[in-house]
């Protein structure tokens, strides 16, 4: 691995802001209650693969079941074939998805086929959790990749079960979504905080006064003002959503260990605190060496092993950190101790253990 290789998988991401914290829409940091997607499934053959299907009874029975369909009789034996797969198929029905509007949907192999690639879908009714048909989906599948072998190596490339069909299924049925009850909507908070909510409350009510409010962290409430009519509906939604407010982050440093990530939150900071951090290596080293008797001698001639070790001690001066208020202070005073990824997660668990850390340490 190289260098910088090795920098990408220690990657450390810190989230500084210059000039103070932004503002955001809040369509991007909250969600409409009632407006959702809906997830949709069904049992699916795939048909016409060559040689990698899964020849399974549960294939063999489902194509005999669709032939009788046309009329033809058979006998699932009769039908016996390895270009033939049993999959499950997924799809998200949208919050405002019209009865014609066109999804893409998710092939899954379930049996032992080794590759979906080149393979049509049937006609699959996909159900919601309701049971009741939702959408109809039929296609030719796409798995962006491949599979080949020969009798002593093979080759795959991506995941050869799996595939896609854009715009594969039709909606045959509408899911209503109803996010206007008692005259209100209610929008929700992706990342619940008193102080956003109480925030986002106050901004609508500068545009509208006396409208919106916030009972809980990560709740607002917002009243449909007098007057609105059905055709106002969507334009008062976007006008509100569309404000900026400022987001309140929690100061919080997010710690990946398996990768050596680091997230710090902007409003991380630290106690005033002395530290020193330094590294010690042993290295051995095992050498073979030749030991050979004076000419004439009785001694015989030997091979000898011999180990060397030492032990390399890196220097960790003590650094006195004062109280930080910002992330980029905090990520300058430890750049400038030459910490790595590995030694910063180290330090952020020891200022948590001694009680500087003036933040939630969460260690993924």
């Amino acid at each position: 691995m190289t260098k910088t290789q090795n920098t990408i998988a220690t990657l450390i991401v810190l989230l500084t802001a210059a000039g103070g914290v932004g503002a955001e829409r809040i369509k991007d940091i909250c969600d409409i209650q009632g407006i959702r997607s809906n997830p949709l499934w069904g049992y699916g053959l795939v048909v016409g693969l060559n040689g990698t299907g899964d020849d399974s009874e549960t294939s063999r029975r489902a194509l005999a079941n669709i032939l009788r369909r046309s009329g033809m009789s058979l006998d699932p034996n009769d039908v016996a074939s390895d270009s033939i797969a049993s999959v499950i198929v997924t799809a998200e029905l949208p919050p405002f998805g019209r009865r014609g509007a066109e999804l893409d949907v998710t092939v899954s192999a379930i049996g032992s086929a080794s590759s979906l690639q080149g393979g049509t879908l049937l006609m699959t009714p996909l159900v919601g959790a309701d049971g009741q048909v939702y959408a109809v989906a039929q296609g030719a599948i796409t798995i962006g990749g491949f599979t080949a072998e020969g009798d002593r190596a093979a080759v795959q490339v991506n995941h050869p079960t799996v595939g896609r069909i854009p715009a594969g299924a039709n909606i045959e049925r509408e899911a209503l979504s109803t996010f206007v009850r008692e005259g209100k909507l209610t929008l929700q908070l992706r990342n619940p905080d008193f102080t956003t909510a109480d925030r986002i409350a106050t901004v609508i009510n500068q545009k509208h006064p006396d409208i919106a409010w916030a009972p809980d962290a990560g709740t607002i409430q917002v009243s449909l003002p007098d007057g609105l009519t059905r055709g106002q509906l969507s334009g008062f939604v976007d006008g509100i959503t569309s404000l900026e407010v400022e987001v309140d982050t929690p100061a919080l440093v997010v710690i990946n260990e398996r990768t050596g990530t680091i997230i710090v939150g902007q409003n991380v900071g630290i106690s005033t605190v002395a530290i020193s951090h330094g590294n010690l290596s042993i290295v051995t080293e095992e050498r073979d060496y030749v030991s050979q008797p004076p000419p004439f001698s009785e001694g015989e001639t030997e091979t000898v092993r011999r180990t060397d070790i030492e032990a390399i001690e890196e220097a960790g001066p003590l650094q006195v950190m004062p109280q930080q208020v910002s992330v980029s202070e905090l990520a300058r005073a430890l750049n400038a101790m030459g910490a790595t990824p590995r030694d910063l997660i180290a330090i952020f668990e020891a200022l948590r253990q001694a009680g500087a850390l003036q933040a939630q340490l969460k260690i993924m």
